[in-house]
């Protein structure tokens, strides 16, 4: 999920052990956790270029080039490059929560470290784009992903805070996880993909998946059922709006232009409230990682395989996000998985392995 630091473990910061200990540990996996990704970022980076210089060529007309023709005869389908692209997404977004408890033992505000987190993520995607000579979008583009990271981002962000403060941090992910069935019933209405009995099953197989590894820690009010739901509908909105904005600007100016947004309106939400920064390196450098690993990769990861996926598929696809938190708290913070979360990890490993062959 992209906009949440603590996310699935929002109730879990508390200091477990020696924090300097656990610190140390846990970036020291984080190496480990990148390393298998550089081939399908090199072919994903130089298919944004090139279609970057075909739109210059053409003066803006789109269509140069499909996802098909893009990484036909480079080694790569389109549907295996989308489908690495959201695996890579999800493993960047699960590793969000663990990577923000060691800024919050910091002391980092939540609010504090959502400006950091976009503030760099937007600053490395500006070199990126200066770096590959990508253009700016602009007109009626630039001003929908304006709104996307302004008020799509801070929106659901705001939705899913609220529900926590109402329902336990299961439910709340829960209900959130609504939203790969929401987009793939709205894509099928909307006539953008076609709604098959087995893509259903499969989506409703990672939802029953997800409630197994949240089933221990059910409960809320109303107030945060309807913040719960919220979170999913305005991630629905914002995964169908992107999918028809990213073909005509590419994975990397959308996502470079969503993060910029998103930190201009989190600068003055931190203003507001008075920032609270990290007090040790570990934090700091925790804060790196949100950027990079959970933010910068991530984003032009999803917004890339959606690209070549559609909505419908790249949304299941990216519940493997609480699955990769879930190891990643085993791995790194010592946590103990219940059988019902295995099984339910193994269900949403299914469907996304299933919907991965699917054509």
């Amino acid at each position: 999920m992209p906009c949440m630091v603590g996310s699935f473990y929002a109730p879990r910061l508390e200091n477990q052990g020696n924090p300097r200990d656990a610190d140390r540990d846990q970036m020291a996996g984080w190496g480990r956790l990148c390393g298998g990704r550089i081939g399908c970022w090199v072919s994903l980076l130089k298919t944004e270029k090139k279609r970057a210089n075909e739109r210059m060529n053409d003066n803006g007309r789109v269509g140069a080039t499909t996802a098909a023709e893009e990484t036909r005869g480079k080694g790569w389908s389109p549907r295996i490059l989308g489908t690495l692209c959201v695996i890579a997404s999800a493993v960047g977004f699960g590793a969000l929560g663990i990577l923000g408890k060691t800024a919050y033992q910091s002391g980092a505000s939540t609010v504090t470290v959502l400006f950091l987190r976009f503030l760099l993520a937007g600053a490395l995607m500006t070199a990126l784009m200066a770096a590959l000579k990508l253009p700016w979008p602009r007109g009626r583009d630039l001003a929908i992903l304006i709104a996307l990271g302004a008020l799509g981002y801070v929106g659901q962000s705001f939705c899913y805070f609220s529900a926590l403060r109402h329902a336990t941090a299961g439910l709340t992910a829960l209900l959130l996880y609504l939203y790969p069935a929401l987009v793939t019933l709205a894509s099928a209405a909307l006539g953008r993909q076609r709604l098959t009995w087995s893509k259903a099953a499969l989506a409703g197989l990672s939802l029953l998946g997800i409630l197994l590894t949240v089933a221990g820690d059910l409960g809320g009010s109303a107030a945060g059922l309807g913040f719960g739901v919220g979170s999913a509908v305005i991630y629905t909105g914002y995964i169908l709006v992107g999918e028809g904005v990213i073909p005509r600007v590419g994975a990397i100016a959308a996502s470079t232009v969503v993060m910029l947004a998103a930190a201009a309106v989190y600068a003055c939400a931190a203003l507001a409230a008075g920032p609270q920064w990290p007090t040790q390196v570990s934090g700091w450098l925790a804060v790196v990682g949100i950027a990079l690993v959970a933010t910068v990769i991530p984003i032009i990861g999803f917004f890339a395989g959606m690209q070549r996926l559609g909505a419908a598929d790249a949304a299941t696809l990216s519940t493997l996000e609480p699955v990769v938190t879930l190891l990643l708290a085993f791995v790194f913070l010592n946590e103990t998985l219940a059988p019902a979360q295995l099984l339910g990890a193994g269900a949403v490993v299914a469907a996304v392995a299933l919907l991965s062959r699917m054509r």
